[in-house]
């Protein structure tokens, strides 16, 4: 260490000083002497560089190399180049640390493209096309984490029916042809359908939440039943002024015993809420027995305007939303019902508990549903 020589070596030199002050027996010449002998040692400058090493060094950090690496490449102290760094390029993006990135810029985006435009659908099948295409080997925990950096989030895929070019044609065009629909016209529109109830529970997904290592607990788990435990079909239909009558179907539903339906219960809901069955709408899909001859008879004796409706439409039908909701209701029972009879009473007790508003909510989301369809082209919509 040279702190302690320094130190002395000032401390000599005051004493020499204080020396020849009282005694004036040194000449000025030895004394100079003297305190050259006791003086601090002066440090050699940074030797210059030629501009075409500092060209290259300014390259090669600029490239992301760092200030050791590109001393070591060019042969100059690391000083010298962090001192070109400092001057030259002070703004230079530096290196946060860590080890490097698997995947580059370029990887992410192809990765995102294939995802979003559906030509892959899972991480594992992006590891495999990264890794034929691309000769890129990651893991697919390392996909996982780039689609989150690029803000796609994991889902399951939602069930809808399968749209053919037709289908998507004629779903463009009904929405074309009503999108200048009021509020007041959709609400003109008695909506009706079928749909299965479940006896024990639903055919579809449920969730919980689980603390992690825990045991199952029974509300983490979705009981089943050897053959499902039953179900009923029901009809029914929803208008402005709240839900219709119910009707529950026996065997299966035919042209004739749907002839009966819209007879009895479709007839009933009109005169109930006081319709004039000459200014409302009726919608049905276009199932067989909806547009079987012996239908379509009925709909004309009875003078009744029916809703045009594209194929494979369910997303467009605000009545699916009703079954939802009603099922959801069904589902807050503690217990189960006995049997099928009893089933059907906790049917007709939460579908009387729907409130006109409930049906009105659903209906004036139309007009959305028509913007949606003609956003998506036809194609598949959120609802």
């Amino acid at each position: 260490m040279k702190t302690p020589y320094l130190i002395l070596g000032l401390s000599r030199v005051f004493q020499i000083y204080t020396s020849d002050i009282n005694h004036l027996s040194l000449s000025s010449e030895s004394t100079l002497r003297r305190l050259r002998r006791f003086s601090v040692p002066r440090y050699s400058t940074m030797k210059k560089i030629s501009v075409q090493k500092t060209n290259d060094a300014i390259s090669l950090l600029n490239q992301g190399f760092s200030a050791q690496k590109v001393a070591s490449h060019l042969g100059i102290s690391t000083g010298m180049v962090s001192k070109i760094e400092k001057t030259r390029i002070p703004n230079r993006e530096k290196s946060k640390g860590g080890r490097p990135k698997l995947l580059s810029a370029q990887n992410e985006h192809y990765i995102v493209r294939k995802i979003t435009s559906g030509g892959l659908d899972t991480a594992v099948d992006v590891r495999k096309d990264l890794l034929q295409h691309q000769q890129v080997n990651v893991s697919a925990d390392t996909i996982r984490r780039a689609l989150r950096r690029n803000g796609l989030k994991s889902a399951a895929k939602v069930k809808k029916p399968l749209l053919r070019r037709s289908h998507i044609k004629a779903r463009l065009e009904f929405a074309k042809n009503h999108q200048h629909w009021t509020t007041a016209d959709w609400r003109r529109v008695i909506w009706s359908d079928e749909t299965k109830i479940n006896r024990f529970g639903s055919d579809g997904r449920k969730w919980c939440w689980k603390e992690p290592g825990k045991r199952l607990q029974p509300n983490h788990v979705k009981k089943t039943i050897k053959h499902g435990g039953g179900s009923i079909m029901v009809w029914g239909c929803m208008t402005a002024e709240g839900p219709g009558y119910l009707a529950k179907i026996v065997g299966g539903l035919n042209a004739e015993l749907y002839c009966v339906i819209l007879n009895e219960d479709l007839i009933k809901t009109i005169k109930w809420y006081g319709l004039d069955h000459r200014k409302v709408i009726f919608q049905h899909d276009n199932d067989p027995k909806h547009t079987a001859k012996k239908t379509m008879s009925w709909i004309k004796e009875n003078d009744l305007v029916v809703l045009e409706w594209p194929a494979q439409s369910p997303d467009l039908n605000p009545i699916e939303h009703l079954w939802d909701h009603l099922k959801r209701r069904l589902a807050n029972y503690e217990r189960m019902p006995s049997g099928i009879n009893e089933l059907w009473e906790r049917v007709q007790v939460e579908w009387g508990k729907i409130k006109k508003d409930d049906c009105i909510h659903l209906i004036d989301s139309m007009q959305s549903r028509i913007a949606a369809v003609i956003e998506a082209k036809g194609g598949y919509t959120k609802y």
